[in-house]
């Protein structure tokens, strides 16, 4: 556990919140790369609902390039943009859900919803989403 986790644990802030373990217990599978030429690291990690998130490190001094270190900022890159996904699914989670049918009239009011791909529009129409 690092040391935020316990201080939160110490402070008894328990409110729903994200944490290390479970950031880590999503993401399925991991992949590498770095580009021929080249000191970029790139990391993909694909989460367990399918998406990917890609993180990367790029080293200024030849000298210092190092590909493991690479990778391990390359994935921490990665990891602070799951942290950031998480936390918006976690804040929708918390707040009052808006329906379909308020984000859609909330969209015509603006003048916004004729320029959505079909296909959204069709996802917002559905009556099974409710």
């Amino acid at each position: 556990m690092n040391n935020i986790e316990q201080e939160l644990r110490d402070k008894g802030l328990d409110a729903p919140r994200l944490t290390p373990d479970m950031i880590e217990a999503i993401i399925k599978h991991e992949q590498y790369h770095v580009f021929d030429g080249s000191m970029l690291t790139v990391c993909n990690l694909t989460l367990m609902n399918g998406f990917n998130v890609v993180g990367e490190s790029a080293c200024a001094s030849p000298e210092n390039f190092n590909e493991q270190i690479g990778r391990k900022v390359a994935r921490a890159d990665a990891v602070k943009k799951i942290w950031a996904f998480e936390g918006y699914r976690l804040k929708e989670k918390l707040l009052p859900h808006e329906t379909d049918d308020m984000l859609v009239l909330r969209l015509k009011a603006a003048d916004k919803y004729n320029d959505l791909p079909a296909g959204t529009k069709a996802l917002l129409e559905r009556d099974d989403l409710s």
